[in-house]
């Protein structure tokens, strides 16, 4: 199906905490999705999915709904790690994700950032869609997901 960008509604985006209330929504929903597609391997993913290192946070609205959001987490002066990306159901498809990582990436150039890294799992088809139509390229596994078998990195300079 073609989509074209310019009836593509825009995001008001909204720069926050990890203690707003929408964003604590989204992630709710987003782990309940990830229990379901990571299955036996949740956990193991769950555990680098706290909040409490993350200043950066944005939501994404459709009027005054909230419909994606993300973060980034500072890993040193040069690189942060985009995290908790997600996208209501009901509103995917409509290039939302896409405003709202770029919103992610300029900010962190805009705080003095070069690069961006991630983690997403093997099965999250689209997300792993999403990053290499944003420009991402794949990266040996770093951190704790060195070894991890469905487990995807990427990297984009800024």
């Amino acid at each position: 199906m073609f989509r074209n960008q310019s009836f593509m509604t825009l995001l008001k985006i909204l720069k926050t905490t990890p203690t707003n209330s929408d964003f604590k929504s989204l992630i709710a929903l987003l782990d309940k999705d990830l229990a379901i597609t990571d299955g036996e391997e949740h956990d193991f993913y769950h555990q680098f999915n706290g909040t409490e290192q993350i200043k950066h946070v944005l939501l994404g609205y459709i009027g005054d709904t909230p419909v994606s959001c993300g973060a980034f987490k500072v890993l040193h002066t040069k690189e942060v790690e985009i995290k908790r990306m997600y996208t209501d159901l009901h509103y995917r498809g409509k290039g939302y994700a896409v405003q709202l990582l770029s919103a992610l990436e300029k900010w962190a150039a805009e705080e003095g950032f070069t690069s961006c890294i991630l983690e997403t799992g093997t099965r999250q088809k689209a997300a792993i869609a999403l990053y290499h139509k944003c420009g991402y390229q794949i990266i040996p596994n770093y951190g704790p997901y060195k070894g991890v078998e469905n487990s995807l990195c990427f990297k984009k300079a800024l």
